[in-house]
């Protein structure tokens, strides 16, 4: 088997994580009360590290430079006497094969900083939320072992919250979800999403009405577990010690951006690699924007150009949707993207927040309304 950079250092932390864990059971069992004080003195350690040294999440829309503040800010800390390493949020950059389309790190990032939970699964497979979260707090459970910063960076904001937040995910039913989706093409979106407001109005307050994929899902936990979808709704409150920069940027430049990253995705062989990859791909891989557009292409729907024109007007969406997600959180720190002192306002940021000074008005956090893109 082959191993990617990503794959090669997530062994490696599992492998210090087991051989961390063999050796302290085994001392208490030799060692008795000694070697749980021992232990215990371990594990109060690890929990002081962890609040002076908060996860990092970098948030903020596509094609904004986050995987660039990441590895800087990875590099100043370093220079600094702190190890730091990168844990991916972005829920298309997990799947394997898929590196132009998904704008992963290239190696030479990965090898200047240690990249976690890039190329963990086949195109085939299916990314949950609910996966990505043990998998995320697991590599920082892993990486704080090791007196290691993580770095979570990343577009896809849920993910990026349920690495950090008090986030639940209710079981799911492949026969209830059928029949609901059966019975939304029988009645049709509004009748469902009626049904949706009489049995939950502040769920249905939330979502789009024309979000079918949300209504069923919100139906379907109603009618498993007796509850309300809205009491299973993401909360503003950390679990894990974290202090959040976004990045904002003209909206203008950040089309400019857009355009520019899809014009080297074009150079760099997008069209090679989606033929490449095709017959891997899953049904949520195949829907990934860049591919799409580029298997219509394949199939002869549309031209090239075309197919290209379509993956930047479906990004610039994209990028706005982000905006308009990261804006809610009041708790994100926003730094203008295109600051000659972005790295070291970062670094200013992480300090203050390992010393406590943002934990009161974190304590507090609502959902707020933060124009994102008007900056200038």
């Amino acid at each position: 088997m082959q191993y990617g950079t990503s794959d090669v250092a997530d062994a490696g932390l599992k492998a210090s994580a087991e051989s961390s864990m063999s050796t302290n059971i085994g001392a208490s069992e030799n060692s008795g009360l000694g070697s749980r004080s021992n232990s215990n003195a371990v594990a109060e350690s690890n929990d002081a590290f962890e609040h002076s040294h908060r996860v990092v999440s970098i948030v903020g829309p596509t094609a904004s430079g986050k995987t660039g503040l990441g590895i800087a800010l990875a590099q100043v800390l370093e220079k600094a006497g702190e190890r730091a390493e990168i844990i991916n949020a972005d829920a298309y950059q997990m799947y394997r094969y898929m590196d132009i389309g998904t704008a992963k790190a290239s190696a030479q990032e990965q090898q200047a900083v240690p990249h976690h939970l890039l190329d963990i699964i086949d195109p085939s497979e299916t990314m949950s939320v609910a996966w990505f979260q043990q998998l995320a707090r697991d590599c920082m459970s892993a990486l704080y072992s090791q007196q290691i910063r993580p770095i979570l960076v990343g577009g896809s904001g849920l993910y990026a919250r349920a690495a950090v937040d008090a986030i639940s995910f209710p079981p799911t039913d492949p026969q209830v979800r059928a029949r609901l989706e059966q019975h939304a093409q029988e009645v049709g979106a509004g009748v469902l999403f009626q049904e949706l407001e009489r049995k939950d109005p502040q769920a249905a307050q939330h979502m789009d009405a024309r979000n079918m994929r949300r209504v069923v899902r919100a139906l379907e936990v109603i009618e498993i577990t007796g509850e309300p979808f809205s009491a299973h709704l993401p909360q503003y409150r950390y679990v894990v010690p974290c202090v959040q920069i976004g990045l904002d940027i003209p909206r203008a430049l950040l089309d400019q951006l857009v355009d520019k990253r899809t014009r080297a995705m074009r150079e760099a062989g997008l069209v090679d690699e989606v033929r490449r990859v095709r017959d891997r791909l899953g049904q949520t891989a195949s829907r990934t924007l860049g591919y799409s557009e580029i298997i219509s292409y394949l199939d002869g729907q549309i031209s090239q150009d075309e197919a290209f024109d379509l993956i930047a007007q479906h990004t610039k969406r994209l990028a706005r949707k982000q905006m308009g997600w990261f804006g809610r959180d009041s708790r994100i720190h926003w730094l203008n993207a295109t600051s000659e002192t972005l790295v070291e306002d970062a670094l200013d940021i992480v300090r203050r927040a390992d010393a406590g000074e943002f934990d009161a008005a974190d304590a507090q956090a609502q959902a707020v309304v933060h124009h994102l893109g008007q900056i200038e």
